[in-house]
């Protein structure tokens, strides 16, 4: 290679001749190939030594273990089946030169969560052309200011007037339900969640009626719902992990497009909230008002120094909310009312507790989300068996030992299989029982205090976590109040990780009006 390189130095432009140049640099490029073909190979040993004292399913020569998931609803299930085969903790290969080590228990994840260490870039970075750098994909420094000046807008006082306005929402979709029943065709829920818990984050965050759930064509609803698809489509087509041939790729360029509709759109929101505050009169209305919305918080946000949020961070911290905090709770809502379909005799004391805790009233208020405790015990046990993130992985800035004394370097990839982690029977006794009571006061404080994570632990966990279960709480109520469940049991759901949890054919019920 140094003979090469010496050999290009003393070439003379004034005497170039092809037959001299093009082997040099065909020589070059093949030596620059070779370089990166060495790297590779030796990073992968270097995982094959970090992993050597774990056991996990056998791997392709080729694929690893991404030939064994098929999205036919059984994958959560493989991995269950390979977290009891292979006693919580196993390496998983994504082909053959990126693996990761699953962890399904307790004291494995108890010190990945309790450390601040940053998201795996292999997942999370697909999320950035979308998001921006937001307190979801961000870590050091700059996460724990944002985090600190995030943290006031989920106040239990902000999120009071919330409960009113999801209650609205709500009554919304539910009006729209009760236009769809017959007799002999279940209702598909997840559509109209999904739009429903839009709808009431664009309320509630950004104090903006979108109209969303009346006019589900409008394009920016169609462009969250393209991002959500396109984002997952690309982690799991190992091709479009390259920057390059993604950018090329017909699914790049809609990406593009779609990232561009949703920035525009965001910006839009900003602009006109910023403008109205300039305006020394709309600036007194705003110093008076009673209640101030996410908007409002991160646009007042200081950090020690006085400085406030950059227009580029704003807006991912808009275009990370919308995504948060309208997607996962959507999956959670939809697996709920599906349980409460299936399981009638739960559905019937939630329906009961609901009509005792509001009597007349269609709207819930502040005070009774602590009075349906039954009813919070089956959410609970629903976001066990049916958490909405069903994952979440880590790369680890330090080494890490466990509580066997097995450890992993620097660097090591880590995923978190939340699905698996609450489905493990070494630590949920029948674990595929719906059973609310495992979330009674006295089984919740004997229980490990990592065996329930639908919103993540420790530092980096969700910081929306109790207005999400405030909304869910408020759906189930007003839609249990309305409506009787009972299952389709001819179509099942296909559940799969599709940056949340969903169904592959849809959450499909029967729905009766009560009287």
């Amino acid at each position: 290679m140094a003979s090469i390189i010496e050999q290009m130095l003393s070439f003379s432009w004034k005497t170039w001749d092809i037959s001299q140049i093009f082997p040099l640099l065909l020589l070059l490029s093949l030596g620059l190939v070779l370089q990166k073909i060495v790297r590779v190979l030796f990073r992968r040993k270097q995982i094959v030594k970090a992993l050597d004292g774990f056991v996990g399913p056998p791997c392709h020569w080729l694929y690893g273990n991404v030939h064994e998931f098929h999205r036919d609803g059984k994958d959560f299930d493989k991995v269950v089946s390979w977290a009891a085969q292979y006693q919580d903790a196993f390496p998983l290969w994504f082909g053959n030169f990126t693996a990761f080590l699953f962890v399904t228990h307790p004291e494995y994840v108890k010190p990945i969560f309790s450390r601040g260490d940053p998201k795996s870039i292999m997942t999370y970075d697909f999320f950035i052309p979308w998001i921006g750098k937001g307190l979801l994909v961000l870590s050091g420094q700059k996460w724990f200011q944002h985090r600190r000046l995030l943290t006031p807008a989920f106040h239990y006082d902000v999120l009071k007037p919330y409960v009113k306005l999801i209650s609205d929402s709500t009554k919304v979709m539910l009006d729209k339900l009760e236009k769809l029943i017959t007799e002999d065709k279940p209702v598909e829920l997840f559509q109209h969640v999904s739009l429903m818990t839009l709808d009431s984050i664009m309320k509630c965050a950004f104090s903006y009626t979108s109209d969303c759930q009346q006019n589900s064509d409008d394009s920016y609803i169609r462009t969250v719902y393209d991002l959500s698809y396109l984002v997952s489509f690309r982690v799991r087509c190992f091709p479009y992990h390259s920057d390059l041939i993604y950018y090329l790729s017909p699914h790049g360029f809609r990406f593009r497009q779609a990232c561009r509709l949703a920035h525009q759109h965001t910006e839009k929101v900003i602009k006109q909230r910023k403008e109205s505050l300039k305006d020394e009169k709309e600036l007194g209305k705003f110093q008076k008002k009673r209640h101030l919305d996410f908007l409002d918080i991160l646009l007042c946000a200081k950090d020690e120094n006085g400085e406030g949020l950059s227009d580029e961070d704003l807006r991912a911290e808009v275009d990370t909310f919308m995504f948060e905090g309208h997607d996962t709770t959507a999956s959670g809502i939809s697996w709920i009312l599906y349980c409460m379909a299936k399981y009638p005799e739960h559905q019937e004391k939630c329906r009961q507790e609901v009509q005792e805790t509001l009597g007349d009233r269609d709207t819930v208020e502040w005070d009774d989300l602590a009075k349906m405790t039954y009813t919070t015990m089956c959410i609970k046990e629903c976001l066990r068996l049916y958490p909405p993130v069903p994952g979440v992985s880590r790369q680890l800035t330090k080494p890490i030992t466990f509580f066997d004394g097995r450890s992993l370097p620097a660097d090591s990839l880590v995923g978190i299989s939340i699905y698996a982690l609450h489905r493990n029977a070494r630590i949920w006794k029948d674990p595929e029982v719906f059973d609310p009571y495992r979330f009674s006061p006295e089984n919740s404080t004997s229980r490990h205090a990592y065996a329930f994570l639908p919103f993540a632990a420790g530092p980096r966990n969700c910081i929306g976590q109790n207005f999400a279960m405030n909304e869910m709480k408020v759906a189930i109520a007003l839609t249990l109040q309305r409506f009787q469940f009972s299952p389709d049991e001819t179509r099942p759901p296909i559940k799969i990780p599709q940056l949340v949890l969903r169904s592959k054919n849809g959450i499909h019920v029967y729905l009766k009006k009560i009287s």
